[in-house]
């Protein structure tokens, strides 16, 4: 009988991370040989050697190892190549293979709301520019904010506005978007309260990418009776297109979406 293919997601932290749950669902009920762990890496530079130390024939990455990722790759492919952020990785053939889902998933995450131009993006990670480069790519009209202004160099070279905490001017937005991990394990806002409020004031719809947890940051969102998501579509979007990856398409990716999503009925 052959081994199991063994994959992981690697974060610090990532005790939280539900991915092992959904890829293993999917795995079960479809009859696909292999199993999904978590893999808590403080240090990112270690990323590739504890991959192929572990035999992993994939991984996904969370923060803070997105940009560690995309330097650990082999090759990196598709929208991966535009931002320098990776998320998933695949073995092939004794080779690590870079890819970015993490966008895509979150386009597939804002299909709960409806009409939106302009988005504010908080926080200037890994996470923040893929996302900032796929709304873009789609037309939308963005702003970027980071508590300081050494992370922005990157989104300045873009066709986007940046700030930081003290040069911000609020305004109005159709969409602000946490993508920090403020509210992860503490209780912070993504930017100072008083400002958070102002612009929660003058927008339609809210999404934090954060899941499995209400933060500060959509507390006051709700307070304000704005509609608002987790990160949990955004994970179950990109996490579809990881799995695809995992097993060279082998899985009809509406199983896998549908599996994935009655994952979290059990978690």
């Amino acid at each position: 009988m052959n081994k199991p293919d063994i994959f992981a997601i690697y974060g610090n932290p990532v005790a939280h991370s539900k991915s092992p749950i959904m890829h293993n669902y999917v795995f079960k009920h479809l009859n696909y040989p292999a199993i999904y762990t978590r893999v808590h890496l403080l240090d990112g530079t270690q990323l590739k050697s504890d991959f192929f130390n572990r035999k992993l024939q994939g991984a996904n990455v969370t923060v803070p190892h997105k940009e560690a990722a995309f330097k650990a790759c082999d090759e990196v492919r598709g929208f991966a190549q535009t931002v320098g952020v990776v998320n998933t990785l695949v073995n092939e053939n004794g080779k690590l293979i870079g890819y970015n889902t993490d966008a895509d998933g979150f386009l597939y995450a804002l299909e709960n709301f409806g009409k939106i131009q302009t988005i504010l993006v908080l926080g200037a990670g890994g996470t923040a520019k893929a996302l900032v480069q796929k709304f873009l790519d789609v037309g939308f009209t963005v702003t970027v904010v980071n508590r300081s202004e050494k992370r922005l160099g990157e989104f300045q070279k873009l066709a986007c506005q940046t700030a930081s905490w003290e040069t911000f001017t609020p305004s109005s937005f159709d969409l602000v978007v946490n993508t920090s991990s403020a509210g992860l394990e503490d209780d912070n806002y993504p930017i100072n309260q008083t400002i958070l409020e102002e612009l929660f004031d003058n927008t339609k719809y809210v999404a934090d990418v954060i899941y499995g947890k209400k933060t500060p940051f959509l507390k006051l969102a709700e307070l304000k009776g704005l509609k608002s998501i987790d990160g949990q579509a955004m994970l179950i979007g990109q996490g579809v297109l990881a799995n695809a990856l995992f097993t060279q398409e082998k899985l009809p990716k509406d199983k896998i979406l549908y599996y994935m999503k009655e994952s979290f009925k059990i978690s």
